[in-house]
């Protein structure tokens, strides 16, 4: 099994609403979202996908998101916009453009991911 790696980062803002601490309030992050492909197979030139048809969906797909406040976007609106949530909305928007969609991580800081992977 092939597995490959990109990252991209964006900058947003948000607040967790219910949340009983510091969260609840207004504040940002400078976001890091990795995405993995997998493949048992690699096509003619020993490839699974090109990293940059990965790069180009994954930096599309976070541009809707970078500057600007995470509550105010339609699908956040009833949805609180965790690191969980965002990695399952970023796998939802990514998965009919990139079919080999394994999984995607978004990092809040250095020391902090949430993981969306389907099934489990």
């Amino acid at each position: 099994m092939y597995s490959l790696k990109v990252q991209a980062s964006f900058s947003s803002a948000h607040n967790l609403r219910g949340y009983k601490g510091k969260c609840e309030d207004l504040h940002g992050h400078n976001w890091v979202v990795e995405l993995t492909v997998k493949s048992s197979k690699l096509d003619g030139i020993g490839m699974v996908v090109d990293f940059k048809c990965l790069k180009k969906e994954l930096n599309s797909c976070l541009e809707r998101m970078d500057h600007k406040y995470l509550n105010q976007l339609s699908f956040f609106k009833k949805i609180n916009p965790t690191s969980e949530n965002i990695a399952k909305y970023i796998y939802d928007q990514l998965k009919s453009p990139i079919p080999l969609l394994s999984c995607v991580t978004v990092w809040e800081n250095s020391t902090s991911s949430a993981t969306y992977e389907p099934g489990l």
